[in-house]
């Protein structure tokens, strides 16, 4: 069974359906913060679905009395988006221990439908073992020790979007060989972590590709990304960074990262090599 959408998905539903009915009657949203006597920031955000917007059924009604919309079916069906935006995600009983900006990807890829992601140090959190993932998690001196253990059981609970229902996550990873010969862990950790990836690479909806040091400079040199692609909504890039992690929407970013990735998947390994690849690193491990 699929799973239902999530409060974020909700949220970006609403904010583009109110902004397809705002700019058909030509307002900008100066003028309706004008007139609903709140500022621009508020209702951008509320169009958007960024940051944390406290909406109203009442702002809802003001919104569509501005807009001209009368049919109360219609009307319904917004106040039905908002109370189904304002649901709790699984996520949020995790938000204590999670950095800043983390608990959006998560909302993010649980309502994704496929994703693309380059990693030139560590594997993505989604194909980490437990292991591995709490050794990487306390490695980074900002994480405090109280949060350890949440912040492996959250990347844990995410992982299950790679084997929900009929409707599994699809994922596709491009990792630097150099990330096979990192002893994240120790001998032990970073030899299951690489039995891991092979078993992984093995599902329908993962393909795992290994990019050779060989290969040199390359278009990933400068770092991380990936590319969620969402059934009825348009793609978000997300980058992480010592500075802050960042989502784009806009969609010369997305095209730029979309072409990126597609030149780092032509010049790594084919997934059957990359594969391959795996096993022999993993049993050179165990030598």
């Amino acid at each position: 069974m699929t799973p239902a959408p999530s409060g974020p998905t909700h949220r970006r539903q609403l904010g583009a359906e109110l902004r397809r009915l705002r700019t058909a009657v030509g307002l900008t949203t100066e003028q309706v913060a004008a007139e609903l006597k709140c500022s621009h920031t508020r209702v951008s955000r509320i169009e958007t679905a960024k940051g944390r917007v406290a909406v109203k059924p009442a702002d809802i009604r003001a919104m569509c009395k501005l807009y001209g919309v009368t049919d109360e079916r219609q009307i319904d069906m917004l106040l039905d988006m908002l109370t189904n935006a304002q649901q709790r995600g699984w996520w949020e009983s995790y938000e204590r221990a999670l950095p800043s900006g983390l608990d959006t990807l998560a909302a993010l890829e649980s309502d994704a439908r496929a994703e693309r992601t380059w990693e030139p140090l560590i594997p993505h959190g989604l194909l980490q073992t437990e292991d591995y993932a709490r050794a990487v998690i306390q490695a980074n001196p900002n994480n405090r020790y109280s949060d350890v253990d949440d912040m492996v059981a959250f990347r844990v609970e995410r992982q299950k979007l790679l084997t929900r229902g009929n409707d599994p996550l699809e994922f596709w990873e491009i990792l630097d060989e150099g990330v096979l010969h990192r002893p994240v862990g120790g001998t032990a950790v970073m030899r299951a972590q690489l039995q891991h990836l092979v078993t992984m690479a093995e599902a329908p909806n993962i393909t795992i590709q290994v990019m050779p040091t060989s290969k040199g400079a390359h278009p990933g040199l400068d770092g991380a990304f990936s590319v969620l692609e969402f059934e009825s909504d348009d793609p978000v890039v997300y980058v992480e960074s010592p500075a802050g992690n960042l989502y784009m929407q806009k969609k010369h970013d997305v095209r730029r990262f979309v072409s990126t990735f597609d030149l780092l998947r032509a010049m790594a390994l084919a997934p059957d090599e990359s594969t391959a690849l795996l096993r022999r690193t993993a049993e050179e491990i165990m030598q």
